[in-house]
C-alpha cells in the first residue's frame, strides 16, 4: 500500500515556478539517405541520450531501422522524467533529451540554450491521458476539483498544465486553481492510491490506464484528448551549441528520428509492437517487455514529428497568463525548428 505520508501535496504556484529554472542556471525507408550525412571533421558522430525502461525511443528505433548512417547513439542510463531529461541536456550530461513542450518553454524562458527539433509523443483517440476518479465520486466537473488532491507523475509537466487549462476553462480563479493539491505519485501506484482514498483524482495513461479501466471501479472526468483534440505534446531537444558544432550529426539524427516516427505512424500496430519487443529483448538491459503490448499509436500529430505553432503556443499562452513567462519574452517560432525534419 502507498504510504500517504509520502504523498506530499505541492502548492501549485510553488511547483510551477520551481525546479526547472534551477537547471538552466516501406515508403518511409525508401528515402532514408536524404537529409543525412556523415559527421564532418571535428564532429564526434555520437549522440548521448537517456532511455526509459521497457520502452523504445524513436532514436533507438531509427538505429534499429538502419537510418542513422555513421551516427552512433550512446545510452548512458534511464531518465526519471521529461523535465529531468531536458535538464540533463542543458547541463551537457547528454546531447538529446525529450520532454513536454510546456517544460521546454519554461526551461528556455529561464535561459536554457536549447531548441525543440522533432515531436515524439502526444494525444489522439487511441493514446491519451485521463483524469480518473472512483465510481460514485462527486467530482464531475472543474469546480469539483477545488481543494482536492490530484496525483500526477511529475511536476512541471504535461499532466499539470493540461489540468490548469481545464480548470481555467471551467471558470476557476487563480486562487481556486492554486487550492488544487498536486501530489507526485509513481504511475504504478496511482490506481491503488485512488482506490484507497489517498487521492481524489489520478492521472492515468497508457498501460496503467488500460489495466485500471479493465479492473473497473473508476471513471474519467476528462482526458487531454477531450480537452485539446489531437496534438503533439512533447519534443526532443538539442542544445544550440551542439547544433552549431555538429551540423551533419544533427541533421542525421533528427531526420532519422523523424523517419522512425513516421514508420511507427504508418505501419500496422502489430508490426510496431513486434519490433519494439524485439529491440528491448536484444539490447540486454534486463527489462520487462509487457508494456509495449499495450502500445496503440504514436500520439504524434504531425507527420514524422513535424512541429506546429499550436503545440507550443497553447502552453506559452498559459505560462504567460500564469506569470511563469513574461509577456513578449518568447516567440513561438524561436522555441522549435523543423529545419532538420524531412517531413
Amino acid at each position: 500500500m502507498v504510504n500517504v505520508a509520502r504523498l506530499k501535496p505541492v502548492g501549485r504556484r510553488s511547483l510551477l515556478r520551481g525546479g526547472i529554472a534551477a537547471a538552466a542556471t516501406g515508403t518511409v525507408l525508401s528515402g532514408c539517405s536524404a537529409g543525412s550525412a556523415s559527421p564532418s571533421r571535428g564532429e564526434s558522430g555520437v549522440v548521448r541520450y537517456q532511455g526509459w525502461s521497457g520502452e523504445v525511443l524513436y532514436p533507438e528505433l531509427a538505429a534499429d531501422l538502419g537510418l542513422l548512417a555513421d551516427v552512433r547513439l550512446e545510452w548512458i542510463g534511464n531518465t526519471t522524467s521529461g523535465p529531468q531529461d531536458i535538464q540533463a541536456t542543458v547541463t551537457g550530461d547528454i546531447d538529446m533529451g525529450g520532454a513536454f513542450n510546456g517544460a521546454i518553454i519554461r526551461l528556455i524562458a529561464a535561459g536554457a540554450p536549447i531548441k525543440a527539433v522533432v515531436g515524439y509523443y502526444g494525444a489522439d483517440a487511441d493514446t491519451l491521458a485521463g483524469y480518473y476518479v472512483r465510481e460514485g465520486s462527486p467530482i464531475r466537473g472543474p469546480r469539483d476539483f477545488i481543494g482536492r488532491k490530484v496525483g500526477v507523475n511529475t511536476l512541471g509537466a504535461h499532466h499539470e498544465d493540461v489540468l490548469a487549462i481545464y480548470l481555467e476553462r471551467g471558470g476557476l480563479s487563480e486562487e481556486e486553481i492554486r487550492s488544487v493539491q498536486l501530489v507526485v505519485v509513481p504511475p504504478v501506484s496511482a490506481e491503488q492510491a485512488l482506490h484507497s482514498g489517498q487521492l481524489d483524482v489520478s492521472v492515468l495513461s497508457d498501460i496503467k490506464r488500460d489495466k485500471a479501466v479493465a479492473r473497473g471501479g473508476i471513471q474519467p472526468v476528462f482526458t487531454d484528448f477531450d480537452l485539446l483534440g489531437a496534438f503533439t505534446g512533447g519534443c526532443y531537444v538539442l542544445r544550440d551549441d551542439f547544433i552549431a558544432a555538429n551540423p551533419a550529426t544533427t541533421r542525421t539524427v533528427v531526420a532519422a528520428t523523424a523517419r522512425a516516427v513516421r514508420w511507427a505512424q504508418t505501419r500496422p500496430r502489430e508490426e510496431v509492437v513486434a519490433r519494439f519487443t524485439d529491440i528491448i529483448r536484444r539490447r540486454g538491459r534486463n527489462e520487462d517487455t509487457s508494456s509495449v503490448r499495450y502500445w496503440k499509436s504514436t500520439g504524434v500529430s504531425g507527420p514524422g514529428g513535424r512541429i506546429a505553432d499550436r503545440e507550443f503556443g497553447i502552453w506559452l499562452d498559459r505560462s504567460v497568463e500564469d506569470g511563469r513567462v513574461d509577456a513578449g519574452q518568447l516567440e513561438v517560432d524561436r522555441l522549435y525548428t523543423n529545419e532538420f525534419n524531412p517531413f
